[in-house]
């Protein structure tokens, strides 16, 4: 049987079946599971505690030898251990809301500030408070592209923030602005999603390693092969969070989803099986591109569509609302959609128009203004950071 030095927080009575056994069990309160060459630690405990993480020696008997690094557990009401890291969210002015907003999602984030300055010609003049401090921290930072003249300023602290000697470094870009711009239909087409992923993907690999990007509902899945081998993309999806508002909804038992094409459904069904579908069909017929009903029947029901699809209406849909990730209106033309009960609107008799506060301009446009509703990507966030 091995032996284990005593150490405060561990119970040096351990008892295992076999030596080939995969786990190790300490007074039945404590389970150390092997993944060579190092042992989790899972706590049933109810109480708060601070642990640390194991290597095993290679060496004969087994030694438990505590990592460098601490973490915190922290117990859930289901007595489940849960781990928190520590992060230190840097933001751009645009993202200060949201920013606000994650941080008050969990007490393990804490809000960094950063000084947005301009030189006399106009060039960023910019500068990290207190950049010693965060040595060894894990570090994001919420960006927003929300126009060309501010991706520059941002890219700067982005490349400076995973030198500072940061034990990780996450990049959370809610919307990829180029998304739509993925191929090229005529030589001399510029792609400038692939231009984005390329710069995102020479980011100075930190401490812990490559750059970590959190984005939502990118256009195109494909889009992930774009990036390189120094950033690792993690695609999130703001879907999960409608389902739950569409369940909160006193009709809930009578929305149907509406996809505007096979893609769509492929792409999004599975997460909202819980609802009846409706598949439409985009065709040309002459100049005119039309959408058809193709499966699915709308009559009566409160559809949720995620594109302008004025054919629902002519169905007999009692209630047309819509559902975007990215709130993006150029020249204001949010304020085209108000309550319609003519079905004048390019997507008919609108209900509620969910969007998300991915895009802080627009939040701030159409906050309050009906039938706008926001969805918070905040909880979202805070959750992504702790993978």
């Amino acid at each position: 049987m091995a032996s284990i030095p005593h150490h405060p927080s561990i119970n040096p009575n351990i008892s295992s079946s076999s030596t080939s056994s995969s786990s190790i069990f300490v007074n039945q309160s404590i389970t150390f599971t092997r993944k060579s060459p190092t042992f989790k630690c899972n706590s049933q405990n109810s109480q708060n505690w601070t642990t640390v993480d194991y290597n095993i020696s290679k060496i004969n008997p087994i030694q438990i030898i505590p990592n460098s690094s601490t973490f915190h557990m922290t117990s859930t009401s289901e007595g489940s251990a849960k781990f928190s890291k520590k992060i230190c969210l840097f933001y751009c002015p645009d993202t200060k809301a949201l920013a606000e907003r994650v941080a008050a999602q969990s007490d393990a984030i804490q809000l960094r500030g950063i000084s947005w300055r301009t030189f006399e010609d106009g060039f960023p003049n910019l500068f990290i408070s207190n950049a010693q401090g965060i040595r060894g921290q894990h570090v994001a930072f919420l960006a927003s592209f929300s126009s060309p003249s501010v991706i520059f300023e941002q890219l700067s602290v982005i490349y400076a923030l995973p030198k500072l000697f940061v034990a990780s470094f996450t990049l959370v870009l809610p919307f990829f602005p180029t998304g739509t711009s993925e191929r090229m239909e005529d030589e001399g087409d510029v792609a400038t999603a692939f231009t984005l992923a390329r710069i995102l993907s020479n980011i100075p690999i930190s401490r812990g390693g490559p750059t970590s990007l959190v984005t939502f509902d990118i256009h195109a899945l494909q889009e992930r092969f774009y990036f390189g081998d120094n950033i690792l993309p993690c695609f999130e999806s703001g879907i999960p969070l409608l389902k739950k508002r569409l369940q909160q909804l006193p009709d809930s038992d009578n929305i149907s989803i509406a996809f505007p094409d096979d893609g769509a459904w492929k792409r999004f069904h599975k997460q909202l099986q819980h609802f009846p579908m409706i598949v439409c069909a985009k065709v040309r017929e002459g100049d005119q591109r039309l959408v058809r009903l193709k499966e699915g029947d709308p009559k009566g029901r409160h559809v949720v569509i995620v594109d302008d699809l004025k054919v629902l209406a002519a169905h007999g849909a009692a209630k047309i609302s819509a559902y975007v990730t990215h709130g993006i209106f150029p020249n204001k033309s949010w304020e085209r959609f108000k309550h319609d009960t003519a079905g004048t609107l390019p997507c008919g008799r609108n209900d509620i128009l969910w969007i998300t506060d991915s895009c802080p301009l627009t939040v701030k446009e159409v906050n309050n203004r009906p039938p706008f509703e926001v969805i918070s990507l905040a909880g979202s966030i805070a959750a992504s950071l702790q993978i």
